[in-house]
């Protein structure tokens, strides 16, 4: 059966919790760590949820924060429903397919 998955990027919840609420607070920290990233680029990690993240970046985050990485990315996972495959038959519904009685009434 197949999986959705998907998870929520919390890095703005957890730097609010320690007291940090502004992109030009997060930049020290990551700079005194070796991590280089523009200050567009940090509001991009702190205001949207990354596609990709680098392992250094995420693992700096975790230590400015001292948090681990479940901490910052909760994930789910639910069942789809299974697709009908290509010629697989399904119940036809009649009431569908019949046709609705015309009713005629004389002209005059």
């Amino acid at each position: 059966m197949p999986r959705q998955i998907s998870y929520r990027w919390r890095l703005r919840e957890l730097m609010a919790a320690r007291g940090m609420f502004t992109v030009a607070e997060l930049m020290p920290h990551l700079t005194e760590r070796g991590i280089t990233l523009s200050s567009s680029q940090v509001h991009r990690l702190v205001s949207g949820t990354p596609e990709r993240l680098s392992l250094p970046v995420l693992a700096t985050l975790c230590d400015i924060l001292d948090c681990t990485p479940t901490d910052l990315i909760t994930t789910s996972a639910q069942n789809l429903p299974a697709r009908r495959a290509a010629g697989e038959e399904s119940p036809i519904n009649l009431a569908a397919r019949r046709p609705t009685r015309v009713r005629l009434t004389p002209e005059g």
